[in-house]
């Protein structure tokens, strides 16, 4: 969890509303002249579906507004039959607008609103393979949780991936947890937990309890979720993001259903004393790697991995590489890291496709095995 993300990200923020509303030439926004920015096309061979949830969890009181229940919104993707016709949005309105003002960004409410997607409304989906009378027809699941203090739309380009490869993803929208959240009332909340000097452990806790609220929103049933056994909630990886990643040993120790998961670039604030015998991936920037000594967790975290684990750097990649940031950073001419934005998101594509499929599917996967010429940036670690 790293606060200076949010101001890596103004920056981004800043230029995208340039390209969306000012008309960026096209050789510098890498889109026609006042077309806004727009994520990469998904590499898998199904149309994406995607919906939006609202659960509340009636038996739990929120960690940051105690006088509240917990309440989450959840974007799903997942594989569809065909296109409804409707444009998924990136972000509403009115979460464009608090995500501007909390980075102190002077610029029209809608920017974030604009990025353009590629999955659609409510498409019918496509239901999971069977080889014989007793498979289960549901398709794996992808739980995604954002970083500190940012929305959940950051991860949309790694979920449009996924889906468009036959997962259904969620992505988690943590309440006072992000700089903007829309609940189907239209009241729009803020980021609570960035006003608490040590939010660490409480985060842990309260994304471990909220991935189960959405496991079983997704097995039996939701207000909005109308696919009810398209999901195979016994097929379960955590994918998360700074805040996102580090909680992913807290929910898989939680929730058994959780078979594996993909810590990106977040610091393992929670506590790393309790083995863990099942599946991770621990992908960061070039500061995290063995014996940092601004960041122990990682090492104390490694030690106490006793299932399958990789560790993995890229060069030239910053702590908001692993998100849609990169990408959407690079078509304005304004790059955050010193790798190309493009390049970073197709690494982070490439290699949590490969965990996921190997660990959720039992599908080969030699780009986990070491070094590979194809990406002469990831660095693998064996300490």
């Amino acid at each position: 969890m790293k606060r200076k993300s949010s101001r890596a990200w103004a920056v981004v923020v800043a230029a995208l509303a340039m390209a969306g509303s000012l008309c960026v030439p096209a050789a510098q926004a890498g889109a026609g002249a006042g077309e806004p920015p727009r994520l990469a096309e998904p590499g898998g061979h199904h149309a994406v579906g995607r919906s939006t949830l609202h659960l509340v969890d009636r038996d739990r009181a929120d960690p940051w507004v105690p006088g509240e229940r917990r309440e989450l919104m959840v974007t799903v993707w997942y594989p569809a039959r065909k296109p409804s016709g409707t444009p998924a949005p990136y972000m509403t309105e009115a979460e464009s607008k608090k995500y501007l003002e909390a980075n102190e960004v002077p610029l029209p409410p809608e920017t974030m609103s604009r990025v353009r997607t590629h999955a659609t409304v409510d498409a019918p989906p496509e239901a999971g393979p069977k080889t014989g009378p007793k498979d289960r027809a549901g398709r794996p699941v992808v739980l995604l949780s954002p970083g500190y203090g940012m929305p959940r739309a950051t991860l949309t380009g790694l979920a449009e991936e996924l889906a468009s490869r036959g997962y259904v993803v969620a992505g988690v929208g943590h309440n006072h947890e992000a700089w903007g959240i829309t609940f189907p009332d239209g009241h729009t909340t803020g980021c609570d937990m960035c006003d608490d000097p040590d939010p660490y452990a409480r985060t842990g806790d309260a994304r471990a309890a909220d991935m189960s609220l959405v496991l079983d929103a997704l097995a039996d049933g939701a207000p909005g979720w109308r696919h009810r056994g398209l999901a195979d909630t016994d097929r379960v990886a955590m994918v998360g993001h700074s805040a996102g990643g580090f909680s992913t040993i807290p929910a898989m120790l939680a929730d058994p259903r959780i078979k594996a998961g993909v810590n990106m670039d977040g610091n393992f604030r929670y506590p790393n004393d309790v083995p863990l015998n099942r599946p991770m991936l621990m992908l960061g920037q070039p500061t995290h790697v063995p014996g940092d000594p601004d960041d122990p967790s990682w090492d104390e975290t490694w030690r106490e991995l006793t299932g399958w684990k990789r560790w993995l750097s890229i060069d030239g990649t910053e702590h908001g590489s692993f998100t849609d940031n990169a990408p959407l950073g690079k078509q304005v001419g304004l790059p955050m890291q010193d790798l190309d934005g493009d390049r970073c998101d197709t690494l982070t594509r490439a290699y949590v496709t490969a965990f996921v499929d190997r660990h959720l599917r039992g599908r080969p996967a030699p780009l986990l095995d070491g070094p590979s010429p194809r990406y002469p940036e990831v660095r693998f670690h064996r300490p």
